[in-house]
């Protein structure tokens, strides 16, 4: 198929109203998010950048995508999902699944990615509960990292940590003896910590939008009460936990006092944040990065795997592998 019959079909589904569109011997109809084809496959598309009509003005990445609607070479209806994040993002139905194979086409693309969409996705103009955790989901870093780096001994602590992910140390065990290392080290580093916190990019604007239709927003984290509390008042969350780090006499001790946030502190907060604000069945939604969020995961309504590690990945329901969180709210349904 020539590329002006690839823009084509671009241009008919971005810029025309009629409902279907033909190209060569592949048809192409149109659908709305609320009133797709029963029983089809649905997939999602969604494109980094928010992009007009004219092709011509668009980037590799888009090319390729409209190259491979054609490609597939099977009739699609299709729709353009709108959410407030402003991604461009393509809903395709199809008859029969796509193979394994034409859904790893795309993989090569680093400003794109495709997302199975299930019948019993949540609702976003449905108000749910959203719990997140905190390092590399909620934020660029893993601020005990960060810590010990900025009190010298961040070394020391990259070896407990080696330990930990060889399955030597539990969670609990691994954050104690990482804490430990931190002992004597002046507090004031967590106020520059805060101060400079890196949020994962399109943070904000997703929490935003589920804040709109009236969603919970929550973090449960292993890390530590500064940095949660610190998320909860800048992104107006409605509840943040966290471990509790002893300081006395502006030195940090080397301990953590209090509930320990481990794996089941996170699963079990899904439970309690739901039973606390009422939240429907199918609208509990989890998102992590690690193993530890496994149970957290597993608990949720919906799963959500993050730039992941691979045991989390195979536990989620979705995974997020290249684009940030702008995607979230496309990976809900409109009712």
């Amino acid at each position: 198929m020539e590329s002006s019959s690839q823009s084509a079909v671009f241009t008919w589904l971005t810029t025309e109203s009629s409902m279907s569109f033909i190209a060569g011997k592949q048809r192409f109809s149109r659908h709305s998010e609320t009133a797709y084809p029963v029983d089809f496959s649905r997939y999602r598309v969604i494109c980094l950048a928010k992009v007009d009509g004219d092709l011509s003005q668009q980037n590799q990445d888009i090319q390729a995508l409209c190259n491979w609607l054609i490609g597939l070479g099977v009739d699609l209806s299709l729709t353009l999902i709108e959410r407030q994040c402003q991604l461009l993002c393509i809903e395709l139905c199809t008859a029969s699944a796509l193979s394994t194979v034409q859904l790893a086409q795309l993989d090569s693309l680093a400003t794109i990615e495709v997302f199975e969409i299930l019948a019993d996705a949540p609702v976003i103009n449905i108000p749910g509960l959203l719990v997140m955790d905190m390092d590399s989901t909620a934020i660029e870093i893993e601020c005990i990292d960060e810590l010990a780096a900025m009190a010298g001994v961040g070394a020391a602590v990259a070896e407990v940590t080696e330990l930990a992910m060889q399955g030597e140390l539990d969670f609990e065990q691994s954050l104690r003896a990482r804490v430990a290392k931190l002992e004597g080290a002046d507090a004031q580093i967590i106020d520059t910590l805060c101060a400079k916190l890196p949020l994962m990019p399109g943070l904000s604007e997703m929490i935003a939008e589920l804040k709109s239709y009236g969603w919970r927003t929550v973090v449960a984290s292993g890390g530590f009460t500064p940095f949660v509390d610190h998320l909860k008042q800048l992104l107006s969350l409605d509840s943040a936990f966290a471990n509790k780090l002893d300081i006395a006499e502006g030195k940090l001790l080397g301990t953590v006092s209090g509930q320990v946030v481990d794996a089941q502190f996170k699963a079990d907060t899904v439970v309690n944040c739901a039973e606390q604000w009422q939240i429907a069945a199918g609208q509990k939604v989890a998102i992590g990065d690690g193993a530890n969020d496994i149970p957290m995961i597993e608990t949720a309504d919906f799963g959500i795997a993050y730039h992941a590690k691979p045991k989390l990945a195979q536990a989620a329901d979705t995974q997020i592998d290249k684009l940030n969180l702008k995607v979230l709210p496309y990976l809900f349904q409109l009712k």
